[in-house]
């Protein structure tokens, strides 16, 4: 079984940057799609970033677009969330997920149906 667990959340000020990390305790089977997630006091989760490992895409929501990337790193068996230009409207709950499936296309890499395994989240406050 997949466990995901996140690290790097916390209080930062409008403009500022974060960087999120989930590591992977992966089982026999490669997790080819990776994403973050991200769930505000009463809204839906929406896809944030993902990577689609497989092929090495990557891709991200309109909000995300030109502030956030995305990255991993195989050997640690970890998944990175770099955020800059942070703003209020970024304030959530962060979680990292990983599937087994290869998916391809920001509505379905970043569809949260499609990911079996989930993290316990890590909270993000933008304020000053």
């Amino acid at each position: 079984q997949v466990q995901l667990v996140e690290s790097g959340g916390g209080l930062v000020e409008p403009g500022g940057s974060l960087t999120l990390s989930c590591t992977v305790s992966e089982s026999d089977v490669w997790q080819s799609s990776k994403a973050w997630f991200r769930q505000a006091p009463g809204k839906e989760r929406e896809g944030v970033a993902c990577i689609n490992s497989r092929a090495g895409r990557t891709y991200y929501s309109d909000s995300a677009e030109g502030r956030f990337s995305i990255s991993e790193d195989r050997t640690k068996k970890m998944v990175h969330l770099e955020m800059t230009r942070l703003r209020p409207e970024d304030t959530a709950v962060y979680y990292c997920a990983a599937d087994q499936r290869s998916w391809f296309g920001v509505y379905v890499c970043l569809g949260p149906r499609n990911y079996d395994s989930w993290g316990k989240g890590t909270q993000v406050t933008v304020s000053s």
